[in-house]
């Protein structure tokens, strides 16, 4: 067997199989631009589910890792360290909001969103205790958390993890009608992805957020968007939101967060939301620690200038200016998304995304299937012109096959 083939096979045989990543081993990589453990070059045109905003190995980012890593990485909440202050104060002002909880994953931030919601409507809107119902969209993707399967409408992610969390409504994305339905005075808030990404990136109706964020005010209910994937400069905005004119109580954040260096995430309110917390009613160890504090608060500093929200508009019209080209023709279905962010629905006589992703990383362009037919692009937003034309040659090479 290759180097290649031995460690996927030893990966195979001793990790557990929950996870079906495609055939290549990365060795290292900078920018775009991934590399084998055999030296062959692939063009990332993933970027780690948008944790990867800025690349690979950002020089910058990395800078800040290291010098904090001589200085101290972990101190527990248990104490207070010199980078949590501002990297709270700072990440607020971005989000143009007033208080930070700081986690670690996407999926420890939604939980921590949906305790704080429920947690505000006993305390603050005065809901009966153990009566609180949270409203969220079909197809939505929020994390794997036994709470978090428990809204999923994806049976892979929900079968044999039963009995599930009470407390949820289910209702259709984009269906203004059956959100108005669903609202009671138990209601506290409605969770929403602005753009849902595993769902094959989906794009909301027009006026669907803002008329939410609307009914939500009327009827005294949280709005939280998760904008994990969406957020910190994918869509050509800093957040996705923005796109409609729309301004959440409460954002949950990840991945690009921690710049592809290390975890970070974090819900970020207003005072009247998150002071409803008391010492010892939530935590996590490694939740805002100096060295995620440092890296992060890097991230806030590249993002303040708008050269990255610029960046992905510009990129992101081309891009979907090239992809639209392909539909029609037979090969594309649709195609979707905002920014450097599509979904693109490949006509089954081509085949499965699945085995689209596999062709094109034989043509060494890395991207990832979801729900059977579609494949996503989201490349770095640090990657040039020239190697995201070059990616979508490889695309349509595959699709003339």
């Amino acid at each position: 067997m290759s180097t290649r083939e031995t460690a996927i096979a030893s990966a195979e045989a001793h990790s557990a199989h929950n996870y079906h990543p495609l055939p290549v081993v990365v060795a290292s990589a900078e920018g775009a631009w991934m590399t084998d453990i055999e030296g062959r070059r692939y063009l990332d045109m993933l970027a780690g589910y948008s944790a990867l905003n800025f690349g690979h190995g950002n020089r910058r980012l990395i800078d800040a890792a290291k010098a904090q890593l001589d200085r101290v990485t972990l101190t527990s909440r248990a104490f207070h360290h010199d980078r949590f202050a501002d990297f709270c104060t700072q990440l607020a002002e971005l989000c143009d909001m007033e208080m930070v909880l700081p986690m670690n994953t996407g999926a420890e931030a939604v939980e921590t969103a949906v305790k704080t919601a429920r947690k505000w409507g006993y305390r603050v809107k005065g809901v009966p205790d153990g009566m609180a119902k949270i409203i969220v969209a079909s197809n939505n993707f929020h994390g794997r958390t036994t709470t978090v399967i428990s809204f999923s409408t994806d049976q892979e992610a929900r079968a044999d993890f039963g009995p599930y969390t009470p407390g949820f409504e289910i209702v259709p994305y984009g269906d203004l009608t059956a959100m108005r339905a669903a609202m009671t005075e138990n209601t506290v808030a409605v969770l929403l992805e602005p753009i849902q990404g595993e769902a094959g990136v989906l794009v909301p109706p027009s006026g669907y957020l803002p008329q939410v964020r609307e009914m939500t005010r009327e009827r005294d209910v949280l709005f939280i968007a998760d904008e994990i994937q969406s957020g910190l400069g994918r869509t050509g905005r800093t957040f996705a939101c923005e796109h409609e004119g729309v301004v959440p109580d409460m954002y949950v954040l990840g991945k690009a967060l921690g710049g592809g260096v290390v975890p970070v995430s974090a819900v970020v309110s207003s005072a009247a939301v998150l002071g409803v917390y008391r010492p010892g009613e939530h935590g996590s160890t490694f939740g805002g620690n100096p060295l995620a504090c440092a890296v992060a608060l890097e991230v806030i500093a590249m993002l303040r200038t708008g050269e990255y929200q610029q960046r992905a508009k510009e990129l992101g019209d081309h891009l979907h200016q090239e992809l639209g080209l392909l539909v029609g023709g037979g090969a594309v279905d649709a195609v979707r998304g905002r920014g450097l962010w599509a979904g693109i629905d490949i006509a089954p006589r081509h085949g499965t995304g699945r085995e689209i992703s596999e062709k094109l990383m034989d043509r060494r362009v890395l991207v990832k299937d979801t729900h059977g037919s579609t494949i996503r692009i989201a490349p770095p937003l640090v990657i040039s012109k020239e190697d995201l034309d070059w990616g979508l040659e490889q695309l349509r090479e595959v699709l003339r096959g």
